[in-house]
């Protein structure tokens, strides 16, 4: 083969140049064609590039739509849900302040009662005037007789009377004012009273304006949702972001606590089951205890739902209060023995360790119990006990994971269907460039070839010229 491309045998120098310039020549001719190849190619990519991104973009916008929709739809949930609650409670204070109510009327109407009648009885009666007043004044007009003994022995004994009519009556009013004051001190615990069932009252009528601010602020946002406003979206898609990270955050430390429990739990399991059988390539003990742990989850999941609290199965929530009641109680029971169980399973688990390490020692050397052995003993008992029952609000973040895991994953989705759709356009748009880039690239090759014809094309204008100016001296002859 090489020696057919030798041209000029023993010159591989001169073989490539006799070569280039018929490769050059051989281009140069079907530098049209080629030209009209490379920009239809540059076209046909960049078109279909361009088609694809705009039915990527198509489905960017029914899935942003769709997304919309889903986002809009749990937020509506959400809101009829704590509205829903909201009134519930406004509900249940109602319901016992109104009960209360009728006690409260007529406890407040006793004391009003008698603080009214002490008040009445402490109230000030001025004294009668004497009846010796008039006798004073009859006397007083006597005209005066100087040294007339006798109107001195009716004045001296007038004086007298007054002086004591004076002292009982200061005693008198003494007396009275004494009891008003009784009265009045009486008077200060049925004030007392009444303060506190004002308070009571106020406080009540307090909780309520409060609920009924809350509700107000619900029921704003459920207009927005129902508006399918842009603060409503916005709202919820950050309420949904963040909502995934809190419960991706919780379920980890869920998951956490549920492989200390697996490991309290598959030593004994070992013993119990056989630690050399196998299943699907796992020890059968752990397997065991795997199952034992998704059972107590799946049980709080079940005890959650019976309770409403969360509504993973609207089913459940579904049925009569009376079958959902008894479906709380089976759910405990079950996670009650469980947990039970797993405490058993601590302490065999302790007991199984202080066995290992005995069988460890060598030279008859006596096992040294601690005293602080217990300790852990019972720690590990507790664990076993109250990690089933803490693994049952698992299902609170669950709920809230698998909700804004639908918005979360539907962000991603536009997100990617937008950057492909950009990427494609990039490379459409290159691919047109690029096309236009080759022909100047082609046109470069063959240089030579262009060269030698704008040469000729050149030598050619003058000539052109000059037999269009000898037409013109013709055409003016005539």
């Amino acid at each position: 083969m090489s020696e057919i491309l030798m041209i000029v045998p023993g010159s591989v120098l001169l073989s490539v140049l006799i070569w280039f310039i018929i490769l050059s020549f051989v281009l140069w001719a079907a530098r049209a064609h080629a030209h009209r190849a490379i920009r239809s190619f540059g076209q046909v990519l960049h078109s279909a590039m361009r088609l694809t991104a705009a039915a990527i973009m198509r489905a960017e916008k029914r899935l942003l739509d769709r997304n919309r929709e889903v986002l809009l739809n749990q937020g509506r949930e959400a809101a009829e849900r704590i509205i829903e609650r909201e009134f519930e409670r406004i509900d249940a204070t109602v319901r016992k302040d109104l009960a209360e109510y009728p006690s409260l009327h007529r406890q407040l109407s006793e004391e009003i009662a008698k603080i009214d009648e002490d008040y009445k009885e402490s109230t000030e009666v001025p004294p009668e005037p004497p009846a010796w007043v008039k006798a004073v004044e009859a006397v007083a007009k006597i005209p005066s007789t100087k040294g007339d003994p006798m109107v001195g022995n009716v004045l001296e004994d007038i004086h007298q009377s007054l002086v004591k009519a004076n002292t009982r009556a200061l005693e008198e009013y003494r007396k009275a004012s004494h009891k008003r004051h009784q009265l009045l001190n009486n008077m200060m615990p049925h004030w007392r009273n009444v303060k506190q069932i004002l308070g009571k009252v106020d406080k009540n009528v307090n909780s309520l304006l409060q609920r009924s601010v809350t509700i107000d602020r619900h029921m704003d946002e459920y207009e927005n949702i129902q508006k399918h406003s842009n603060r409503a979206m916005e709202m919820l898609s950050s309420s949904s972001i963040t909502q995934f990270f809190i419960s991706s955050f919780v379920l980890v430390i869920a998951i956490g606590g549920a492989m200390i429990n697996f490991n309290l739990i598959a030593l004994p399991m070992s013993e119990m089951v056989g630690a050399k059988s196998e299943i699907i390539g796992m020890p059968t003990s752990d397997v065991a205890a795997l199952v034992i742990i998704l059972v107590e989850i799946a049980m709080g999941i079940f005890l959650m739902e019976s309770m409403r609290i969360t509504r993973l199965f609207p089913i459940i929530g579904a049925l009569p209060d009376k079958i959902r009641v008894r479906m709380i109680w089976i759910t405990f029971t079950i996670l009650l023995v469980l947990a039970s169980v797993e405490a058993g399973l601590a302490y065999m688990r302790e007991w199984l360790l202080e066995m290992k390490q005995a069988s460890m020692l060598t030279g008859g050397e006596e096992v040294v119990q601690g005293g602080y052995l217990w300790i852990t003993t019972a720690a590990q008992m507790g664990l076993g006990f109250m990690l089933p029952f803490a693994l049952v609000f698992v299902a609170i973040p669950l709920e809230s994971f698998v909700h804004s895991l639908r918005t979360v994953l539907g962000i991603i989705g536009v997100a990617f269907l937008r950057s492909l759709a950009w990427l494609l356009r990039f490379v459409g748009n290159i691919s047109r460039y690029a096309a236009k880039v080759l022909v100047n690239i082609y046109d470069l090759v063959i240089f030579a070839p262009l060269l030698i014809e704008r040469l000729i094309a050149t030598n050619r204008e003058p000539g052109k010229s000059g037999d269009k100016n000898k037409k013109i001296d013709t055409a003016s002859a005539f």
